[in-house]
């Protein structure tokens, strides 16, 4: 049983990043407005914005897969952190406060799979394991 643990913490710790893609492309428009709103420059709205969707994608994929889980945590760091620093740092807002808290944990995850990779059930663990059945 140990052995799909990391598979199913893979599966939990990527599931948001799927969904909070899916509404930045469906939400594009108002995504952009917000991000201006938190003093992102207009111009630039829309360029990190496809920026943070591939991310979540590629880097969310990757971890899920287990291929390149590293790398794909890296990506995702990358996004997490200054998107945890800028949007939710509100301290005055209740739910700011919730959303720092949650990506805080998110990023503890993500440390946990560059810090130790994919582990089992993996693509990465099939291209390094000997299988000579």
């Amino acid at each position: 049983m140990q052995r799909y643990i990391p598979l199913i913490a893979r599966v939990f710790l990527t599931v948001i990043f799927f969904k909070s893609a899916f509404d930045k492309i469906t939400g594009f428009g108002g995504t952009q407005q917000f991000m201006a709103s938190k003093g992102i420059p207009q111009a630039l709205t829309g360029l990190l914005l496809v920026g943070a969707i591939v991310a979540e994608l590629v880097g969310g994929l990757s971890v899920l897969l287990g291929y390149k889980a590293r790398w794909g945590a890296i990506a995702l760091l990358v996004f997490m952190i200054p998107t945890t620093l800028i949007f939710h740092s509100d301290f005055g807002d209740r739910m700011q406060v919730i959303q720092f808290l949650k990506n805080l944990s998110l990023i503890g995850g993500l440390l946990m799979v560059y810090a130790f990779g994919a582990g089992p059930i993996s693509l990465d663990e099939r291209s390094t394991s000997k299988n000579y059945d």
